[in-house]
């Protein structure tokens, strides 16, 4: 069956002034300081034609219109997730790659796995999947790299990434597949660790250095890459998700996030950023795709008008770039994984042709520097209107604060160490316990006027929000009692406009989306509950999406109790589970 175009343009003919839809009887927490609540909703063409009292919406009602009693459910904008990577959490499961399955696995834990999916995949292929973290092996006394890899399967080539996705851990196998040697130099984007006698690589490859390993593997096929966005989508829909950024893609993720477009299936307006450099895998049209190609995917749910590159690395391999050297270090301070005069003229080119950056910077000395090519491209070429990005902004210097509100960058704050854990605590304990203290600064950049987005960084954190959320407003872990914090907290008011209209204005949609104001996308979302209603530790990262609408259309229906006649939800039931339990 043929579908139809219906798009505006200049002479169109008049919206009708009859709404396609009116919820009534809500709770409406609407992130517009002029008018913070309403009762009631009205809907045509996909926008937000009355917000306020039931009366101010009847004049919107006529015979056409479905009207939807909410029985005084809890309703708000939906929520923006500004960094996360889909693919690259949920392609193994249909690559069939494998998968530890723990969330901190030990390397008793991380060889059974090994032996059971060589078992189960007989033959001399790779075997390559995810996870190791560096801390488990500290604390078993083992050093990770080729060597234990070696001892644990030396005959087929076998490839693993740490939890932070900013180490891989190969045998040698694997390294002499990828042409990997003592004589091989390090890429500017990133280092091979070795051996500090003869300079043998030692099998970790920290940042940019494992796109070595990767390009030496078959890429990843469209279909994989299309089921993996397919269910990111339906989780990110069914947890409240409207519009997110899926940072660093290339050639086959920008054709599978296109063709979950095209069958309608994309229920998430998603900017998505190509790799300037092969940080993670190679990117093998990189500068057509800037030159020009990227328009090629454009909708009104996806753009590919962002790059994304890593600043610097992780705080595990001590490659975070710092403005003082690391604990135990007098020289030490981390990796630039690009000069600054690079940095500089990049971001200046990239601002100039309209393509946001989304620079990674974990240690203060990268976001430093991030920022002074920020301030030398709003210089050279005024502002061009896109607000370039620091994601994670781990560590930020105090005098930086304010530079967020004068440059227009946006601050995005992952929720990898928003509170203790085990992970967290271990794997951020060698910033040293002053810098820990201070991680994560969403209070300082608020104060200072600027402006906090949120970015999961699935799957280094979890992809949930609501869990995100929870511990924006408390930084303490919500499954215990512990008194433990990390960093300053926010108010859920402050928190729950970081995850909407602060995500709205780092997607340059701000006049579109964000808050329920006439005029706007009705993209707004149904709880289960009222988040004002109890304390949020232990409460808020329990709440439940009942419906989820993106451009006045019903995407997400939890419990299946919208009229059929009505309108039909893409998705039905539950968020399906995407994450180890």
């Amino acid at each position: 069956m043929r579908g139809f175009d219906d798009y505006a343009s200049t002479h169109s003919e008049e919206t009708p002034h009859q709404a396609d839809l009116a919820l009534v009887n809500g709770r409406f927490y609407t992130v517009d300081p002029a008018r913070p609540w309403a009762e009631a909703v009205a809907i045509g063409g996909g926008r937000l034609l009355a917000v306020g009292e039931r009366g101010e919406v009847e004049a919107f009602i006529g015979p056409q219109t479905r009207v939807h009693d909410l029985d005084g459910a809890f309703a708000m904008p939906g929520l923006h997730d500004m960094h996360t990577h889909p693919d690259l959490a949920l392609a193994p499961r249909y690559a069939d790659d494998l998968d530890v399955g723990i969330e901190d696995p030990t390397p008793a834990q991380v060889a059974r796995a090994i032996h059971a999916y060589a078992e189960a995949h007989p033959g001399d292929g790779w075997i390559y999947g995810q996870y190791w973290v560096r801390y488990t092996f500290r604390e078993a006394g083992l050093e990770p790299g080729r060597e234990w890899l070696d001892s644990v399967m030396p005959d087929r080539p076998v490839a693993l990434m740490d939890r932070m996705w900013g180490t891989m851990m190969a045998n040698s196998k694997a390294l002499e597949l990828a042409g990997i040697e003592a004589a091989t130099r390090d890429p500017r984007n990133g280092y091979l660790e070795r051996d500090s006698l003869d300079g043998t690589p030692t099998g970790l490859l920290i940042d940019g250095a494992y796109a070595m390993v990767h390009a030496a593997m078959p890429p990843t096929p469209v279909e994989v890459l299309r089921q993996a966005y397919r269910d990111g989508v339906r989780f990110q829909s069914a947890r409240g998700v409207t519009a997110s950024k899926y940072v660093h893609v290339c050639e086959q993720r920008l054709e599978a996030l296109k063709s979950l477009d095209d069958d309608g299936e994309l229920t998430v307006r998603v900017e998505a950023a190509i790799s300037w450099q092969d940080d993670i895998f190679p990117v093998r049209r990189r500068w057509e795709l800037l030159a020009g190609e990227r328009h090629y995917y454009r909708s009104r749910r996806l753009n590919a008008n962002a790059v994304k590159f890593h600043f610097d690395g992780t705080v595990e391999p001590r490659s975070s770039f710092l403005l003082s050297p690391w604990p135990g270090e007098t020289q030490w301070r981390g990796k630039l994984n690009l000069t600054p005069e690079h940095l500089t003229d990049m971001v200046c080119d990239m601002d100039r042709r309209g393509i946001r950056v989304i620079a990674h910077c974990t240690g203060d000395a990268a976001s430093d520097v991030f920022l002074d090519a920020v301030e030398a491209a709003r210089e050279r070429n005024g502002f061009s209107g896109i607000r370039h990005q620091c994601a994670h902004s781990t560590l930020l210097h105090a005098d930086n604060l304010a530079r967020f509100k004068r440059l227009d960058v946006i601050a995005e704050f992952s929720p990898a160490a928003w509170y203790p854990t085990p992970y967290a605590s271990g794997a951020r304990s060698g910033y040293g316990a002053e810098r820990l203290r201070r991680i994560y600064d969403l209070r300082g950049v608020i104060d200072a006027g600027g402006i906090a987005a949120m970015g999961t960084d699935w799957p280094v954190a979890s992809i949930d929000p609501w869990l995100a959320l929870e511990t924006l407003v408390t930084r303490q872990n919500p499954w215990s009692d512990d008194p433990a914090r990390f960093g300053e907290p926010i108010t859920l008011e402050e928190a729950l406009r970081v995850a909407t209209l602060n995500g709205a204005y780092a997607m340059g949609t701000e006049h579109d989306t964000g808050s329920l104001e006439v005029g706007k996308l009705a993209d707004l979302i149904v709880l289960d509950r009222d988040p004002f209603a109890a304390a949020s530790r232990g409460y808020l990262h329990r709440t439940k999406v009942d419906l989820t609408f993106l451009d006045g259309q019903l995407v997400h229906d939890r419990l299946s109790r919208w009229p059929a006649e009505h309108m039909t939800a893409r998705w039905r039931g539950e968020a399906p589970e995407v994450e180890a339990t």
